[in-house]
């Protein structure tokens, strides 16, 4: 391990140079990350305004099926460092953002008490076309730091979905519909939570939950990477 990083340094998640040798990232640039503090959304997590009670203005707005979620950054202090962890093939940024999961929110999921961990499935032809899921990596990260049972087999995508970022909310809900299959008929889980690098509408997030409870799951929570500041 220490002459592979030696011959192969690995980059830091924050500025993509070389890391400090035996460090996931440098010193000076995780104090650049903004983490969610203060008060937080009931439901997904986002961080709430002066002006906000206890839910968020989506949340406020629109059901969700799903439980409640949890996010550590601000998307817009790690969106490059995502951006090249899915498409730059950054797979080692995942060991930093596992472990930095497990630190920030490893409390209020070990609280939760989940009976496994999952990842939101990519399609097999983006899967085919990436080498990786970027949610998988994560998640097994985080499952092996708060020592949780992973699995990424429980559901898979059925279908190749148009990105949400180009659609509208009433637009997600057609694109996702019958979007996730569940793989056994009968789940024997009560609590399951869903890893992703991203946390937008909650439209992903809300369709496996109705497929995780409609095969017995109780309840479906969320732990994201990251989270938009919303409408």
């Amino acid at each position: 391990m220490i002459i592979k990083e030696l011959l192969y340094p690995r980059r830091c998640p924050v500025c993509d140079r070389p890391a400090p040798f035996g460090r996931l990232a440098c010193e000076k640039c995780v104090g650049l990350l903004q983490k969610i503090k203060g008060a937080t959304c009931m439901k997904c997590g986002r961080k709430l305004s002066e002006s906000e009670d206890e839910y968020c203005y989506s949340c406020s707005r629109e059901k969700h099926y799903y439980d409640r979620g949890f996010a550590l950054y601000e998307y817009s202090c790690i969106n490059q460092s995502i951006y090249r962890f899915k498409y730059s093939g950054r797979q080692e940024y995942a060991d930093f953002y596992g472990k930095e999961m497990a630190l920030g929110l490893g409390r209020v999921i070990l609280n939760i008490k989940p009976d496994i961990i999952i990842p939101v499935p990519l399609h097999s032809s983006k899967y085919k076309l990436r080498g990786y899921n970027q949610a998988d990596l994560i998640g097994r990260k985080l499952a092996y730091y708060l020592d949780i049972p992973y699995s990424d087999s429980i559901i898979k995508r059925s279908r190749k979905t148009i990105p949400m970022k180009e659609l509208d909310a009433s637009q997600r809900q057609i694109n996702l519909k019958n979007a996730f299959i569940v793989c056994d008929n009968d789940v024997k889980l009560n609590k399951v939570l869903i890893i992703d690098d991203i946390y937008t509408t909650g439209s992903t997030v809300d369709s496996m939950a109705v497929e995780l409870k409609r095969k017995g799951v109780e309840s479906v929570y969320f732990a994201a990477l990251s989270i938009g500041a919303g409408m």
